[in-house]
């Protein structure tokens, strides 16, 4: 089966990059583009949970905190005290821009108001103890 160009209908060997459809030339590549081209979506990709805003993993793990989980965060009022703390926030800047963030979050739980932090983060996130996979 012959591809045929999307844009003029002719013989092709090309397909574009984002949606996968046929052209023939960089002339009707450009055309192509500029007529909205959308990323195709795969058969097997994962419906996206309008409560999450669109919002999924691209390689999700066991350990993978589900994204409506971390959306609770912002809602605890215990998270929101800790994080009135102005040293907290410079801790966690501190991370954020660090070159090696592993040794910087070390580092950082071994201040006790970051440990109070991750603590608060860890009680909204992780799973009630009845409920973990054994």
């Amino acid at each position: 089966m012959e591809k045929v160009c999307c844009v003029c209908q002719e013989a092709c060997s090309y397909k574009c990059p984002t949606c996968k459809v046929p052209y023939c030339s960089a002339a009707c590549c450009k055309v192509h583009k500029a007529s909205n081209c959308q990323p195709k979506q795969k058969q097997n990709e994962p419906i996206v949970d309008q409560k999450t805003n669109g919002k999924k993993y691209d390689f999700p793990t066991v350990d993978t905190v589900p994204i409506e989980k971390l959306e609770q965060l912002r809602y605890s009022e215990e998270i929101k005290n800790v994080l009135r703390n102005p040293h907290v926030r410079d801790i966690m800047r501190a991370i954020l821009v660090d070159e090696n963030p592993t040794k910087a979050i070390a580092l950082a739980m071994t201040e006790p108001i970051f440990v109070e932090m991750a603590d608060a983060c860890l009680k909204v996130v992780e799973l009630p103890e009845n409920d973990q996979p054994s």
